[in-house]
């Protein structure tokens, strides 16, 4: 659904998110296939913090209202309970003034993004001094002859390595640090 409505409208700067699947893993920097993507789209991932539903405020609300014009009670059918969810978009969207923009429906300042799906998602570029490292398909990559375990949803992907202090790496996919890698014990920490 991501990829037709980023077709169809564009691609959004952020897009915020709780710490739940498909959104994010238990891995480094909570790397999962979709947030792989999206980097490679250019598109930041805003995460809540762990347990704080009122980072998200608006949405839990939207959520709230959704449910209670639309589920209490459910509708009979799956077709009467999909009536239900479209005239409530309907509403939502065109008719009903929402505070936070000045009493007017979204629909009203809603526009697509300027920034197009584009045909072939690029390739990562680091700068010179990086050393740039493929991640295998098993999620690893070399460095100073270790095998390193990084994530699987960066498999085929190239990384860039920085020396940010004496034997301390920073560790970039495009322009995100997801960890850091100490030499004195080979590990990676977030």
């Amino acid at each position: 659904m991501f990829d037709r409505l980023f077709r169809d409208v564009g691609l959004p700067r952020a897009i915020r998110t709780d710490n739940g699947a498909p959104f994010c893993s238990t891995g480094i920097h909570g790397l999962c296939a979709m947030n792989v993507w999206w980097i490679r789209l250019g598109i930041a991932q805003q995460r809540i913090q762990p347990s704080h539903p009122e980072e998200n405020g608006a949405h839990e609300r939207m959520h709230r209202t959704l449910k209670a014009e639309t589920t209490r009670p459910p509708a009979r059918t799956r077709r009467g309970q999909q009536r239900r969810f479209q005239r409530f978009r309907t509403e939502y969207n065109h008719e009903r003034p929402h505070e936070a923009l000045g009493q007017q429906p979204p629909a009203t300042v809603w526009h697509p993004s300027p920034r197009p799906y584009p045909r072939r998602l690029p390739h990562p570029e680091y700068p010179g001094h990086h050393l740039v490292r493929l991640v295998s398909d098993a999620g690893t990559f070399r460095f100073k002859a270790q095998q390193l375990f990084l994530s699987q949803a960066l498999k085929q992907d190239y990384i860039g390595l920085e020396e940010t202090a004496d034997g301390v790496w920073s560790i970039y996919f495009y322009d995100v640090l997801l960890g850091k890698l100490h030499e004195r014990d080979f590990r990676i920490y977030a």
